[in-house]
């Protein structure tokens, strides 16, 4: 399974996981909720998994400028 590591807000790739015994449960992803997982997880066509986590860049400047986390549409 490959697992890639994407910020939903800027797109910047963290970490590719590619590796036969990377599973969502030795992840730690099974102990999402159900919201959670709906929010941070996603399927591409191939099966491989998205896991959208916020980067630090993207992080500091949601912090200081709370507009940015949803912005106009």
């Amino acid at each position: 399974m490959t697992i890639r590591y994407i910020c939903p807000h800027c797109n910047a790739i963290h970490a590719v996981v590619t590796h036969p015994d990377a599973t969502e449960q030795r992840l730690g992803f099974d102990s999402l909720t159900e919201t959670e997982r709906k929010h941070i997880i996603s399927y591409e066509a191939n099966g491989d998994m998205i896991a959208s986590v916020t980067c630090e860049f993207c992080s500091e400047a949601i912090e200081r400028y709370p507009e940015l986390a949803y912005p106009l549409q």
